[in-house]
C-alpha cells in the first residue's frame, strides 16, 4: 500500500514538472481554430447591436427614411471570409411622419483575406461580391461593406485568451497567465480559420 501511494505521488510530482516546463517556457508555437460562427457573434456583439440586432447607415429606429443592415452570416470560401448582410431602405423625405419615397429590401455580400495584425485577426481586400441595383443604397453600402464591417470583425487573440484563461486556478487548481502573444499567419481551412501563434504562458 505504501509502495502505491508513494508511486502515485511521483507520478504526481513528474506531471506537475512537466505541465510548468511546458508553459514557463519562452513561447510555444500552436493553433487557434476559430470557426464562421464565432466570427458572426464577434460582428453581431460588436456592430450589430442595435435594436432588433441592426446596424442603421442612415437614420435610427425612429427615423421615418432610414437605411440598415441586418442578419449577418458569415461563411468560408476558398480562401476568403464571406459576410453576407440583408438590408432595408426606406429612401426619401419623410413628411408627417411618412417617408415619401421608394422602399428597398436587398441582400449584399463583402468577401475579405485575413490578415496579422500583431496580437489582432485582422482583415484586409475587401471586395464587394453582390450590390444592390440603387445608386443612392449603394453610395451608403459600398463604405460600410467595405471599411466599416471589416474593421468591426476584428478579434484581439490576445484579449481572448486571457478570458480563457481568468477562471483556470479554479477549474484546474493552477493559475495560468498569459505573458506574450504574436500571430504569425493565418489560413482558411476548410470551416475553420487556422491561426498560428507563438504565445508565452506563466503557471502558479
Amino acid at each position: 500500500m505504501l509502495k502505491g501511494i508513494m508511486r502515485r505521488l511521483l507520478l504526481g510530482l513528474l506531471l506537475l514538472f512537466a505541465v510548468v516546463f511546458t508553459t514557463v517556457c519562452t513561447a510555444s508555437a500552436t493553433e487557434m481554430k476559430i470557426s464562421a460562427k464565432a466570427l458572426e457573434r464577434t460582428l453581431r456583439t460588436q456592430l450589430f447591436n442595435g435594436p432588433e440586432g441592426r446596424y442603421y447607415m442612415r437614420g435610427d429606429a425612429s427615423s421615418t427614411c432610414y437605411v440598415y443592415a441586418d442578419s449577418p452570416h458569415v461563411s468560408f470560401v476558398q480562401d476568403r471570409i464571406v459576410v453576407h448582410v440583408h438590408t432595408k431602405a426606406k429612401l426619401g423625405t419623410g413628411v408627417r411622419g411618412a417617408c415619401i419615397g421608394v422602399s428597398l429590401t436587398r441582400d449584399a455580400d463583402v468577401s475579405m483575406i485575413p490578415n496579422a495584425e500583431g496580437e489582432t485577426i485582422g482583415f484586409r481586400d475587401a471586395r464587394i461580391e453582390q450590390l444592390s441595383d440603387s445608386r443612392e443604397l449603394n453610395f451608403l453600402l459600398v463604405p460600410f461593406l467595405s471599411r466599416k464591417l471589416p474593421q468591426q470583425m476584428k478579434v484581439n487573440a490576445a484579449d481572448l485568451m486571457r478570458q480563457l484563461l481568468s477562471r483556470s486556478a479554479e477549474t484546474t487548481g493552477y493559475a495560468l497567465s498569459l505573458s506574450s502573444l504574436k500571430i504569425h499567419s493565418m489560413i482558411v481551412q476548410g470551416e475553420l480559420l487556422v491561426v498560428d501563434i507563438d504565445a508565452g504562458m506563466n503557471v502558479n
